[in-house]
């Protein structure tokens, strides 16, 4: 029979030794993760709150406004009261007509001149640093300031704009103060201060497309143009579909330039938009019902150009 080897004493002892801080590492391993989990949920939680109470809360208190009417403080459930008068408002048609013009001028100028504008500095191979920080100086300008610098531009008077086209010998034009010019007049303003943010997120885009792409579309001898279609706008498709979607959402909430260069409704009612006229509703008529019902009005609208959204990029996966 073969002889069957005790361990001794220290063999023993070196054996429990090298067994104990594995058994110990697995134990701090689980608590250690458990305390990163913790600590990830906690963000998470006040990630969740702050949503919660400035985003979600609001909705929520919107969607429950619009249903309601408060008089001396005292508030009631009126139905659909509120969604019936906002509807037959004589204005109501015009603030819609208008924001859709506004948003239509403002996709052609704010969408397609930042892109093209990043695609003319992704080009440069010289002092491309300062010219993006020039093309992102307006905006850092706070909307304010903006807004009223443009209103003394477009002044008919004094301003930069008809100085400049008298040095020409042009035609001047009235800009804020006529009802053909006053709504595209507003968009410039936006457009300028605006597509800074939209310039760097392209630029962005341009920056990651392989360069072997470009190398074989100049093999096959395309254009500048040619491999702008056939290559830089599929390789950008999908942050220029998210661009669309967060350009239509930001310029259907226009309030700010509006208010502040045309005084809202503008020369006969041209400049009046959908949040302009909420702001109406709430602050001079003090109808925050109507108000509401207005905004649920925006909120529905918004919320299907969103699921389209989401459903052509769902069908093009």
């Amino acid at each position: 029979m073969a002889a069957t080897t005790v361990p001794d004493k220290t063999t023993r002892r070196h054996a429990g030794r090298a067994a104990g801080p594995r058994a110990q590492g697995g134990r701090g391993g689980t608590s250690r993760r458990l305390s990163q989990n913790i600590q990830a949920y906690g963000f998470l939680i006040g990630a969740i709150l702050c949503f919660g109470f400035f985003s979600w809360y609001p909705m929520v208190r919107e969607f429950i406004m619009s249903f309601q009417s408060t008089k001396r403080g005292v508030t009631t459930w009126v139905g659909f009261k509120n969604i019936k008068t906002v509807y037959h408002d004589p204005y109501f048609w015009t603030a819609w007509k208008n924001t859709g013009m506004f948003t239509l001028y403002a996709l052609l100028l704010g969408f397609a001149v930042p892109f093209l504008v990043a695609i003319l500095l992704n080009e440069l191979r010289h002092a491309q640093a300062y010219l993006r920080i020039l093309v992102y100086l307006p905006v850092m300008l706070p909307p304010v300031a903006g807004a009223l610098l443009f209103k003394y531009f477009y002044n008919p008077e004094y301003g930069l704009f008809n100085r400049i086209l008298k040095i020409f010998h042009l035609p001047t034009s009235q800009w804020l103060d006529s009802s053909h010019t006053a709504l595209i007049s507003v968009v410039v303003a936006a457009t300028w201060m605006s597509m800074g943010s939209a310039t760097l997120i392209y630029l962005a885009a341009l920056q990651n497309i392989p360069g072997e792409l470009y190398e074989a579309a100049d093999l096959d001898g395309a254009g500048l143009w040619s491999k702008i279609w056939h290559v830089t706008i599929p390789q950008t498709k999908l942050v220029l579909s998210l661009m669309l979607l967060l350009q239509i959402v930001a310029t259907m909430q226009e309030f700010t330039n509006v208010f502040l260069m045309a005084g809202g409704n503008g020369p006969e009612n041209s400049t009046m938009t959908v949040v302009y006229m909420v702001y109406q509703y709430g602050y001079h008529y003090n109808n925050f019902g109507g108000a509401a019902a207005l905004g649920l009005f925006l909120l529905l609208v918004l919320a299907g150009f969103s699921g389209l959204y989401a459903r052509i990029n769902r069908n093009s996966d």
